[in-house]
């Protein structure tokens, strides 16, 4: 259950604003093909520190450290209520940890309860199994597949697209009575 008071803060992390200080570390992160890889079906290149410090997304910093670990994204939101996000563990460290999960719940309830959205949804490539693992825990489901979209070193993957809607993410997350 989630608990209504914490719109930013989840049980691992917290939703936080950019600061000027992340962009070193997120430039960092970007030198990392193997994360670039997972995020993004552009082509991997290195971020100067101003390039990564800019970005309208909530950063992902950790409750015990304020450690900077990641960011999430909610984007493309209509008049139909609907929305795609994007999510990044950057710090190696805390990759597999559950911190992923945390930042999918707390950008869900802030999507549903604060955007009033009804469906939110995201593209994935199917060789990132964490992260598919991670969308299917926090209810999301399969909605399709765009078969062989994405060349990775001479091989061929599936992108596939998932997606939650308001009643699904209410039965399981909305506080009852």
């Amino acid at each position: 259950m989630l608990n209504p008071a914490s719109l930013f803060t989840g049980a691992k992390l917290r939703l936080a604003a950019p600061m000027p200080e992340d962009g070193p570390i997120i430039a960092r992160w970007s030198q990392d093909s193997h994360y670039l890889r997972l995020l993004d079906d552009d082509p991997a290149r290195l971020l100067t520190q101003d390039e990564a410090g800019r970005g309208s997304e909530f950063r992902l910093r950790t409750l015990a450290e304020n450690r900077l670990i990641g960011f999430v994204a909610i984007f493309g939101q209509n008049r139909h209520q609907s929305a795609m996000i994007a999510i990044g563990i950057g710090d190696p460290e805390y990759r597999g940890q559950g911190y992923g999960s945390d930042a999918l719940r707390l950008i869900l309830a802030y999507g549903f309860r604060e955007l009033n959205l009804h469906r939110i949804g995201l593209n994935v490539f199917a060789y990132n199994t964490t992260a598919i693992r991670a969308y299917e825990r926090v209810g999301f489901v399969l909605e399709g597949r765009r078969r062989q979209s994405i060349l990775r070193d001479g091989q061929r993957f599936d992108e596939l697209q998932y997606g939650i809607l308001y009643p699904e993410w209410a039965a399981r997350y909305a506080p009852q009575g």
